[in-house]
């Protein structure tokens, strides 16, 4: 059982009933750069869902609207290696974002101003992204935004 696994059995979250009608290698070509593993294990294992993790409200997207949302919400046309995978409610987006040496983070991006300088890092992976917020961590730090 994967540390995923074990964060998303804790909150009840929901497996895939039925199979995907999209391949990766789509969305992959779409959004120019290849899934994390652990993204991935989640897109083939887990249902959309939404429910508090931590103290933090999400919604993480279904495989098969991934691509839908993106374009409607002009993410792929706005920023660059960045794939929208959810939400929190309050108008932002959670997002992977492939930088420039390879690696990929999970972000938070509000969806009013589609511009990669307003991305804030809550993972360096989708893995440290559920534990962080397991772990009780915040969207955002209050002492900075005063």
């Amino acid at each position: 059982m994967t540390e995923i696994d074990q964060i998303l059995q804790k909150y009840n979250w929901p497996t895939k009933q039925i199979e995907s009608q999209l391949s990766v290698q789509e969305i992959e070509s779409q959004v120019g750069f290849e899934l994390p593993y652990d993204y991935k294990h989640f897109l083939f294992r887990y249902s959309s869902y939404e429910t508090r993790i931590g103290t933090e409200y999400l919604k993480l997207w279904d495989y098969d609207k991934l691509l839908e949302w993106n374009e409607d919400y002009e993410i792929l046309e706005n920023l660059d290696m960045t794939l929208g995978i959810g939400d929190n409610g309050g108008g932002e987006f959670i997002g992977l974002q492939k930088l420039i040496n390879g690696e990929i983070r999970v972000v938070l991006t509000p969806f009013i101003d589609l511009n990669i300088e307003n991305h804030i890092e809550i993972g360096g992976s989708f893995t440290d992204f559920l534990k962080r917020l397991d772990n009780g961590k915040k969207w955002f730090n209050k002492s900075k935004l005063q």
